[in-house]
């Protein structure tokens, strides 16, 4: 356990969960309220059908800064991103794909990001607050 010494807080990991599900089974439809537990992937302005609710995640000790991992697995790599994609939930853990910016100007209006081969495996134990981005079209995931 990190900083939260709430056993029972689960309420982030059902969000990811419901968030999880969705993306594997995206389709597009009309938006109501935009919040990160809304029941399915909403587009907006685009013919690309939604696959991914980005989100960013805030850990109970980072003193209101994004968690941010590198968009690489090689360790000299100094680049990193606070923008994810929830791959799989396990209980308490959920493990995360990087996305970082899409380096394309001309398409990043339309998909603002890329996936990266990064993961990474979070205890949501130490994760306090999830901030979901626009859902959106990512190639290859």
């Amino acid at each position: 356990m990190c900083c939260n010494q709430n056993d029972d807080s689960k309420c982030i990991a059902e969000i990811l969960t419901v968030i999880a599900i969705l993306q594997k089974n995206a389709s597009c439809a009309e938006t109501c309220l935009d919040t990160c537990d809304r029941g399915f992937l909403g587009c907006s302005g685009t013919t690309l059908g939604c696959n991914t609710r980005p989100v960013m995640l805030y850990t109970c000790c980072g003193n209101g800064t994004a968690w941010s991992m590198p968009i690489s697995k090689d360790p000299t790599e100094t680049v990193t991103s606070n923008v994810f994609r929830v791959e799989k939930i396990d209980g308490n853990c959920a493990t995360f794909r990087v996305l970082q910016p899409n380096p394309d100007p001309t398409q990043a209006a339309t998909i603002p990001y890329v996936a990266t081969n990064s993961f990474f495996t979070m205890d949501l134990n130490c994760c306090c607050v999830l901030r979901c981005l626009n859902d959106t079209f990512v190639e290859c995931v």
